[in-house]
């Protein structure tokens, strides 16, 4: 990362870390243990991998004025889910969660890197007075500046990051 600087390289480097942590932890986890959850009001390794992903395209489409890769470029369809640029997981109930299901690990990780590629077109070449630009955002009905998102984005990666990387010392001996 050498060479990137400000607000920019900071969060870009933030970004590599999530990309890098998800493969670490999602990388190779077979079906069932992408859907198992250690208790009923737990959410799901796929789940949570997909949540960040779709978290992530939602964010940054709408900080650059594009389309969501969600709905460009298919994943919906591959991943047996409405063509919904509102559906990201964001408020989703406990029964939603859990009737998740997840494609294979190699999948969720090729989504989440199509829209790790928009982190990575946008932090390149963001200005360096982006971060006090306000944002509409169409899907959530809100209006948050470019630092507000990335923060809260950014945030809620490392949570459920963090809540992946435990999930498989929880797993049964029979779904391992």
């Amino acid at each position: 990362m050498a060479g990137e600087a400000g607000w920019q390289g900071l969060s870009l480097g933030l970004f590599r870390r999530i990309r890098s942590e998800l493969i670490k932890s999602v990388g190779g986890l077979a079906g069932a243990a992408l859907d198992w959850r250690p208790s009923p009001e737990s959410n799901s390794t796929g789940w949570l991998a997909w949540h960040i992903a779709r978290g992530q395209d939602r964010n940054l489409s709408e900080l650059m004025g594009d389309s969501q890769r969600w709905l460009s470029d298919g994943w919906a369809d591959l991943f047996g889910r409405p063509a919904d640029p509102c559906d990201t997981g964001f408020g989703h109930s406990v029964e939603q969660a859990a009737a998740f299901r997840s494609p294979a690990s190699a999948s969720l990780l090729a989504y989440q890197g199509a829209v790790h590629d928009l982190a990575e077109r946008y932090l390149s070449s963001a200005p360096g007075d982006d971060l006090g630009r306000i944002v509409a955002s169409p899907t959530l009905g809100n209006v948050h500046t470019v630092e507000e998102r990335l923060q809260g984005l950014i945030t809620d990666s490392f949570a459920h990051v963090g809540q992946i990387a435990l999930l498989p010392g929880l797993l049964p001996g029979d779904i391992q």
